[in-house]
């Protein structure tokens, strides 16, 4: 596999951890398909991947700050997804080549790192497992798996986003899909006054790339029993207490359908991250 590193930055402070300077290392490596992949590095350890959810980045969201959290036990690798942030994108989308973009971040980290994962993170992070070596324990926080009736499903979502992404109408690509995941009208309303929305419009046009990763088992349907039967690494699935009903009924079938996961739910949390909730329970599953 190709594989560039290029430091671009050299160091940051992040007070909140122990006292101590923490470095942020800023640097790109080459996807198998020549994408360029932005990363930071922080900490010291042994090495774990970060895995953003839609919409997210690096400079959108909350993954840098659990890195913060778990850099004193840890070497972080947090990064842009492809077509998003200061990464690279290259026609035509293929889930197989995000996980290439994982493989050339483990090649970065020495070829064995934990991987954890948030909603269609958690997927890809699981895909990762499921075709890599060298992810040694993966950790998936509420994969949006629609596995009963609990909800609508989501075909025809992704339809009417992919047709305002291939039309360019950025704005009702990400209102579509803030209705699908369930944010209420008066917040996207609110969303749309802050500085924020023109970060998510400026990467609308990767919400198909989470479609085509969560929508397969968005069906309401259940799991494939030998879907993922090939991670055999010891896997976290975890969601949250106050996330509804059926995110934990399909976690809990999600780990039910792992051979070597365990199930964990954390009390008062939603499918927003939190990283001080997060960051504990990562530090003694990837350390255990």
């Amino acid at each position: 596999m190709q594989k560039m590193t290029v430091i671009e930055a050299t160091e940051g402070r992040a007070p909140e951890i122990a006292q101590a300077a923490t470095s942020v290392f800023v640097g790109k490596v080459l996807s198998q398909d020549g994408t360029a992949i932005a990363f930071d590095r922080i900490g010291k350890g042994p090495p774990v991947i970060l895995v953003d959810g839609a919409l997210c980045y690096r400079g959108m969201g909350q993954s840098g700050q659990l890195a913060k959290l778990l850099a004193p036990h840890f070497t972080v690798f947090t990064y842009d997804r492809r077509g998003r942030g200061a990464s690279g994108d290259t026609a035509p989308y293929a889930v197989k080549r995000e996980v290439e973009d994982i493989a050339a971040l483990l090649s970065e980290a020495g070829g064995m790192a934990f991987v954890w994962g948030i909603s269609s993170g958690a997927v890809l992070a699981l895909e990762a497992a499921n075709r890599l070596s060298g992810i040694k324990k993966v950790a998936l926080y509420e994969a949006p798996f629609i596995v009963d009736n609990g909800r609508s499903t989501t075909e025809r979502d992704w339809v009417r986003i992919g047709e305002s992404v291939a039309a360019d109408r950025r704005t009702d690509a990400v209102k579509l899909f803030l209705k699908s995941v369930g944010v209420p009208r008066i917040f996207v309303a609110l969303m749309r006054l802050m500085p924020m929305w023109s970060k998510l419009k400026t990467i609308a046009h990767t919400l198909p790339y989470d479609g085509a990763i969560v929508q397969d088992h968005q069906r309401g349907k259940p799991l494939p029993v030998s879907r993922w039967a090939s991670v055999t690494v010891p896997a976290l699935v975890m969601d949250g207490g106050k996330s509804p009903a059926w995110m934990r009924h399909a976690n809990r079938s999600l780990a039910a359908s792992l051979p070597n996961a365990q199930y964990r739910t954390l009390e008062g949390q939603t499918h927003m991250l939190k990283p001080e909730a997060h960051a504990p329970l990562l530090v003694d599953f990837f350390n255990g």
